[in-house]
């Protein structure tokens, strides 16, 4: 296995065993909310804390860009962390939920780990390398087009996201499909895209430790990643669309004139 892969599953792994450990006594956590239905707790703090051990160990002059601690400078490279993608989810017992973790070289995408620790799913991916789910090797789903195509989003719920500019795309979006899911960990459902599980996913208003993993992942499986403009700036806007190539134009053909402006997130 790829080295700097390697170490990126036994940092997910670690977190995860921690997440493991406090989700049959989430009742005794202290959580905090950083922004309306934005929360946090000692298990996210905890789980990242562990995961930049792990990679500073092993290369302690790369840099960081963690959910919970922010940033560090280091050199070219850049770890982009997300502890508990699914924080709400794993406080209500709703197991759905994912330690991420990708790796940026001069702002290069070079590998991405999302693991389920409830479910002990690993998914990863390298550049140029493929992507794996439990090292089986995934592909994309194979649809032609949205008919029939089982979608993901994100709804947004916080104060400094715009539900009247999303509502339209999920109109949009879902007459010709076989269902839309909202389940509430951006970077799993982008894992599921490149596993075939969902054949499309759009979300508004992520930041870059919920999808840089996942966007590896679909990348390394054969699918499209693109902002509703089919640009490559959905890093810095948040605004995400992806899919296999197919569904991906039927899903931009149908957003696009609705989204005049980006960064409606």
């Amino acid at each position: 296995m790829n080295p700097m892969l390697n170490i990126a599953v036994s940092a997910a792994r670690a977190a995860g065993k921690i997440i493991l450990r406090y989700s049959t006594r989430t009742d005794t956590l202290t959580v905090q909310a950083k922004r309306r239905n934005d929360f946090v707790t000692e298990v996210d703090r905890l789980a990242e804390q562990t995961i930049i051990d792990i990679i500073h160990r092993a290369y302690p002059h790369h840099g960081i860009l963690a959910e919970e601690s922010g940033g560090s400078r280091g050199d070219a490279y850049q770890w982009v962390i997300d502890p508990l993608d699914g924080t709400t989810n794993f406080l209500h017992g709703f197991p759905h939920y994912a330690v991420s973790i990708a790796l940026r070289h001069r702002e290069r995408l070079q590998l991405g780990v999302v693991y389920d620790p409830f479910k002990e799913e690993l998914f990863c991916a390298a550049r140029g390398e493929g992507a794996t789910l439990n090292s089986r090797r995934i592909r994309v789903g194979a649809l032609s087009g949205l008919h029939g195509a089982l979608l993901g989003t994100g709804i947004p719920y916080r104060a400094d996201q715009d539900l009247d500019a999303y509502l339209p795309t999920l109109k949009a979006l879902i007459k010709d499909t076989a269902g839309v899911r909202r389940a509430g960990s951006a970077a799993l459902d982008l894992a599921y895209v490149a596993a075939g599980r969902l054949d499309g996913f759009w979300e508004f208003g992520l930041n870059p430790w919920d999808m840089a993993a996942g966007v590896m992942l679909i990348q390394e499986a054969g699918g499209l990643v693109g902002d509703f403009s089919g640009g490559a700036e959905f890093m810095d806007s948040g605004d995400i669309l992806t899919a296999n190539p197919k569904v991906f134009r039927e899903m931009l053909r149908a957003l696009r004139p609705l989204l005049p402006s980006p960064g409606l997130g």
